[in-house]
């Protein structure tokens, strides 16, 4: 029988943590789901603890890449073998901690056929699946607005929905698939694809828990190049002058300013010269403007900032548990 939901398991040498993704999706009081793990040509013990979970679990499907083709086209092939209404994304280092994770989620989109995408709150954990934060964006709602939620993420230039283990959408809103241009921010221009389709919704209790460690690709990406700073400005340039973004000249001057004083920080920081930074800016925004304009940016920054802690405190002291 078809199922109502798949849950999706994008593997790349992810024998160090795969045990417990795994476990913790088959520990689910929801049970209608296929679980496919899709391998990345990995070159350790991944594919062989995937297939004896398979042999104890015929709703375990495992698939293999003949090459290695990278996490957003992984993805898609994931998206591509998905049998499920429903679309639940669990990274192979990531982990369900609720047992009614699929349950919970499941019943808003069952409940609410204008909802294309639900969220909830999720731990941060190290290596060893101790909890280090807790992070929760927004109030337990259903029904924000999609456009909205696009919007809060061009202003804040930053994920505020969270990584892919943290949502779970519709099948028939993402046959376009994750754009394969993306490698950092690929997670938040799929939502922001899907948030076009209909509202968005958000459960305010940790349901899942997003891994922190050094081995991710998250961080190789992050490694001396400027990729996300050029995907935060292909974002922009995407989504800013949708008709439904509705901001003032002060905040649309605001987000078309973080991408280059990103490139700037980076100079501060000893990562990349004066003489470069200065060229790379100049790439993108007019340099004597951008000296002209950056104590005002900093003071804005600043004032968002102190506006956004407060924010996250009143968000986090509502968290259900």
């Amino acid at each position: 029988m078809t199922p109502k939901v798949s849950v999706c398991m994008p593997t790349f040498n992810s024998e160090n943590f795969l045990s417990e993704a795994i476990e913790s999706v088959l520990k689910q009081s929801y049970t209608d789901f296929e679980l496919i793990v899709s391998d990345d040509c990995s070159s350790d013990e991944t594919v062989a603890i995937a297939k004896r979970y398979a042999e104890i679990d015929r709703r375990i499907k495992i698939r293999a890449n003949e090459q290695n083709v990278g996490q957003a086209r992984n993805l898609n092939l994931c998206l591509q073998h998905a049998k499920g209404e429903y679309i639940k994304f669990v990274f192979s280092d990531d982990v369900l901690v609720s047992k009614d994770a699929l349950k919970k989620m499941v019943a808003v989109l069952d409940d609410n056929d204008e909802i294309a995408l639900v969220a909830s709150a999720r731990y941060v954990i190290d290596g060893r699946s101790n909890v280090i934060d807790l992070l929760s964006e927004y109030r337990g709602k259903i029904g924000y607005c999609g456009s909205r939620i696009i919007q809060d993420c061009l202003v804040e230039q930053s994920n505020r929905i969270g990584e892919p283990t943290v949502v779970l959408f519709r099948k028939k809103h993402s046959s376009r698939g994750f754009d394969v241009r993306y490698k950092q921010t690929v997670d938040l221009e799929m939502w922001a694809h899907l948030l076009e389709q209909g509202n968005f919704a958000y459960i305010n209790e940790p349901l899942c828990a997003f891994r922190l460690h050094g081995h991710q690709e998250t961080s190789r990406n992050l490694s001396g190049n400027f990729l996300l700073i050029e995907e935060s400005i292909m974002f922009l340039e995407a989504y800013a002058d949708k008709p439904y973004i509705d901001l003032s000249r002060i905040l649309r001057g605001y987000m078309g300013y973080v991408p280059v004083y990103s490139i700037w920080k980076l100079y501060k920081k000893g990562r990349i010269s004066r003489q470069e930074a200065i060229e790379k800016i100049r790439e993108r925004y007019n340099f004597r403007k951008f000296v002209l304009y950056s104590p005002l940016f900093r003071l804005f920054k600043l004032l968002r900032r102190y506006r956004n802690q407060i924010r996250k405190i009143v968000v986090k002291a509502s968290v259900s548990y």
